[in-house]
């Protein structure tokens, strides 16, 4: 169950002892974790929980140290990566970090009983009414993730901004626009591609480039060391049985559709 509270390193689940004969685990040879400076970062067991994956249990989360929760071993490194943004000026804050099975859904619901806006490609808001509701569905996934398959669940991803470039009173939007020459980010970021490229201490950006799928995120940054146990277990059945079980408006198109939508939207490139 989800408790919402600042889980210690020492019970973050750790399914060493438990039974794989329901496939819950996805069971690996113990693995030490390094950063691409060869600094240890974590000694992982190379079991990550489905329910984990989706969104369902919270146990390696951090809810108390960080801006947002996280990871509680993606916190010291993010912690590294904002001081050498400092070096040079920037204030890297966290505009979100993990988020529950449950928060994701209903951001998806919003969108999708037309609650919330749904922008197309050029983050524009959609004209719904003229649109099927496969073609609704579709377009939500451009910008927001299904329920399940968030890498938000994983604590491992999180959303970034410069603090100190918000001029008073300036409301956040996480906009391609704000990260682009003249936008108020824009500086930041531009530092961030040459850092990511030179040193990245284990960060990168899943949704970097347009490959059809969810549009190009700059802000959105990944630890690739632990993300990537928590993308092997995230299989299309584990989806499909979560989805199944799942009060989700446009549920008949995402089953219909979802060999496509998770080809697309759920697997991004590694690195």
């Amino acid at each position: 169950m989800l408790r919402g509270s600042y889980a210690r390193p020492d019970r973050c689940a750790n399914p060493a002892n438990k039974l794989f004969s329901n496939n819950t685990y996805l069971s690996g040879r113990r693995n030490k974790i390094h950063d691409k400076n060869a600094k240890l970062v974590s000694d992982v067991e190379n079991l990550v929980s489905v329910e984990a994956c989706l969104g369902t249990e919270d146990s390696c989360i951090d809810f108390t140290h960080g801006e947002k929760p996280l990871r509680f071993e993606v916190l010291s490194v993010l912690q590294q990566l904002k001081d050498a943004a400092s070096q040079h000026g920037y204030d890297i804050a966290v505009a979100s970090g993990y988020r529950s099975f449950a928060q994701q859904l209903h951001i998806w619901n919003a969108k999708a009983k037309g609650e919330r806006p749904v922008l197309d490609s050029e983050e524009r808001e959609i004209a719904r009414e003229l649109m099927s509701p496969g073609d609704i569905m579709f377009a939500i996934l451009r910008w927001s993730a299904l329920p399940g398959a968030s890498r938000h669940h994983w604590g491992t991803d999180f959303d970034i901004y410069d603090r100190a470039a918000m001029p008073p009173d300036y409301s956040l939007q996480l906009t391609v626009a704000e990260t682009q020459a003249g936008g108020v980010f824009a500086s930041m970021y531009q530092w961030l591609d040459t850092f990511l490229q030179s040193n990245s201490l284990g960060f990168y950006r899943p949704y970097a480039r347009d490959t059809g799928g969810i549009a190009p995120e700059p802000w959105h940054m990944s630890y690739q060391p632990l993300a990537v146990h928590y993308q092997h277990v995230l299989n299309i059945d584990v989806l499909a049985r979560q989805i199944q079980a799942t009060d989700i408006v446009f549920k008949r198109e995402i089953l219909q559709n979802l060999d496509e939508i998770y080809h697309r939207f759920v697997l991004p490139p590694i690195s």
